[in-house]
Formats: C-alpha cells, sequence, structure tokens
C-alpha cells in the first residue's frame, strides 16, 4: 500500500494506538500470569465451573499452543484455552478463561450481536484482505466498478470489527459477573482480572480504529480523485 497524507494523518495514529493496545495486554497478562488464585483454580476448572453454572454440557474445553491464543469456536462448540491458561491458576489465565465461557454462554442464550458476527464473518474476512487492494487499484487505474466492489468488501470488515466490540465487552461483563457470583476470586483478584480483560478489550477498539481509519482514507481519496 502506498503513503499519503491521509495514510499519515488517520491510519498512523491508529496503528500508533495499536501497538500501544498490543504491548498493554501483553504487560498485563504477563504481570497477573505470575500472580496465583488463592482458590487455585486452573483455567480448565474454571471454564468448566462456569459453563455447568449455566447449564452448558456440549462445550468441550481443549490446550491449544502459544501465548493469547485462546478462543471459542462456535460451530465446534469447543473453548480453547492456550498453554499459560489451560492448566494455570493466576489471576490472568481465571480471567481469560472465564471470558472465553463467556462466548459459550453467549451462543448458548443466542445473543444477537454474536450471530449477527458470524454471519459477516466469510465476507469480512475476504474483505479485509483483499478489500483495501481492490479499491486502490480500481482507483489509480479508473474503475469505479472495481473500487467501489472493493470498498463494499472493505467496509463489510469494518462492520464485523464494529459488531466485534459488544461481543467482546459482553463476553468479558459475563466472565467477571459469573467469577464473583460463584466465588471463583475474591475481591482483590477480581480487580486483576478486570485489568487483564480490560486490557484485552482495547485491543479490539484499536483494531477497530485502524480499520475506520483505512476506509475513511478511501473514502478521501476517492473524493479528491474525483
Amino acid at each position: 500500500m502506498f503513503f499519503d497524507q491521509y495514510y499519515l494523518i488517520f491510519v498512523v495514529p491508529a496503528f500508533i494506538i495499536s501497538l500501544w493496545a498490543q504491548f498493554k495486554v501483553q504487560s498485563t497478562f504477563a504481570k497477573y500470569s505470575k500472580i496465583s488464585t488463592n482458590g487455585r483454580f486452573t483455567g480448565h476448572e474454571v471454564a468448566d465451573r462456569l459453563l455447568r453454572q449455566n447449564g452448558i454440557y456440549d462445550v468441550q474445553i481443549t490446550s491449544v499452543q502459544g501465548s493469547l491464543t485462546d478462543h471459542f469456536d462456535p460451530s465446534k462448540k469447543v473453548i480453547a484455552l492456550s498453554e499459560p491458561v489451560y492448566g494455570k491458576s493466576s489471576i490472568a489465565a481465571i480471567g481469560v478463561a472465564a471470558h472465553e465461557t463467556g462466548h459459550a454462554i453467549q451462543h448458548a442464550s443466542e445473543y444477537g450481536p454474536l450471530g449477527i458476527r458470524s454471519t459477516v464473518y466469510p465476507v469480512a474476512r475476504i474483505g479485509s484482505s483483499l478489500g483495501p487492494w481492490m479499491a486502490v487499484i480500481g482507483l489509480f487505474m479508473e474503475i469505479p466498478l472495481l473500487f467501489n466492489i472493493g470498498l463494499v468488501l472493505f467496509s463489510a470488515a469494518v462492520l464485523f470489527y464494529l459488531i466485534t466490540l459488544p461481543v467482546e465487552f459482553n463476553a468479558s461483563k459475563r466472565a467477571l459477573a459469573g467469577l464473583d457470583e460463584y466465588g471463583v476470586l475474591n475481591d482483590e483478584e477480581l480487580k486483576g482480572a478486570k485489568k487483564v480483560l480490560s486490557a484485552a478489550a482495547m485491543t479490539y477498539v484499536a483494531s477497530a480504529l485502524v480499520a475506520i481509519a483505512n476506509l475513511l482514507r478511501l473514502i478521501l481519496l476517492r473524493r479528491r480523485r474525483n
């Protein structure tokens, strides 16, 4: 991708915020990974407990390699917890495990935004990678149709990022409520878990800002060309 004044004005600041958010989540996770909880529950045990407390018995909990690779797969009904989370009893591990379980609870309760995000995802995945390039090529080769297709595809990706925000915030809200209600963490540990999840949430906010900045840039480039 080329550089221009709109890239410097909109995209670069958003990218810097994104880098800061990534640093923040990694440093916060590292800090609270070193603090064990009094209850000594592991990430796997907490996820299993929260699932059962919510009447969910058809979701599997597995371990995956890497760090911060935790996710919930609604199509397979699997909560995948990373190695620093699955068998660990740190505040960070409990917070992340509860968050991913929050997604499973969303799925079981048919939480609207989660369903919309899953529907938009296939188009958003294509739009995120191909959309900007199609728009730029269409712009410089003066092919309005190609630009418009690229813009629509990338707009779907931006929509995906925006829908992700309430989904992630709601999952964290469910996680913290469950940890508090079922006595998994004490008040001080709960504050630490909240900091971990808040830092993680900022990465989604930053991703949305980068996507919006790029979309705005494309629109302004088109107007300037016209």
